[in-house]
């Protein structure tokens, strides 16, 4: 889902109609998430709520409306796939509810990468080794994440993301004249940008608990 996320961004920059099926692999692999993840639900009820497990529950509740939102949106607009559930009359109520969603839906995603962030740091030292630690490979990471964080305030204002998320904006703009890989790379670095917010959110809720 993360790598055909910001591809789904890019929709005016390819065709609608592989715009439209990258929509309904999404809804499919959201689907198959959560069914994966059943025992969260599950545990819903269970156990203790810090500070972190109330974060990220909040976020995955609005992600899940999120995700319930947009692809219904994205039927009700469809032009090639689903055309027979055209939303008609009231076209423009549902392309501004389908244009929030799907920039909530980007950064909340985002976020929710960030707070497993953990898991994912996880493997990354299972990959690189925990032996022969040395001041390179201590310091090159946090400069990376330095340098796409920074990317990533750039193109969040670059992009104007911020004035689509406050609905400042119903139209969303690109520039045909840019190479897509463009697009793809700005919104990438935004989509970290709120992974790390999400991951050292998680991480400051750890610290202050203890």
């Amino acid at each position: 889902m993360m790598i055909l996320l910001p591809l789904r961004m890019a929709h005016s920059l390819l065709d609608e109609a592989a715009h439209e099926w990258l929509g309904i692999t999404m809804a499919a692999l959201f689907i198959l998430h959560h069914t994966l993840n059943r025992k969260w639900h599950g545990g819903l009820f269970r156990g203790w709520y810090n500070g972190v497990r109330i974060l990220g529950t909040v976020a995955d509740f609005l992600l899940l409306t999120d995700m319930i939102a947009l692809p219904v949106s994205g039927i009700l607009m469809s032009r090639h796939v689903l055309t027979f559930l055209s939303a008609g009359a009231v076209m423009s109520f549902i392309r501004t509810i389908h244009l929030l969603a799907s920039y909530w839906g980007f950064v909340l995603m985002s976020v929710h990468a960030g707070l497993h962030g953990e898991v994912v740091m996880g493997i990354i030292r299972k990959v690189l080794g925990s032996r022969n630690e040395s001041a390179i490979r201590t310091i090159t990471p946090r400069v990376i994440v330095v340098l796409l964080g920074l990317w990533g305030i750039l193109a969040f204002i670059r992009r104007e993301i911020g004035n689509y998320l406050l609905l400042c904006n119903q139209f969303v703009f690109f520039d045909f004249s840019q190479p897509l890989i463009y697009f793809v790379a700005d919104y990438i670095a935004v989509m970290a940008l709120f992974a790390m917010a999400g991951y050292y959110s998680a991480k400051l809720l750890k610290h202050y608990r203890s």
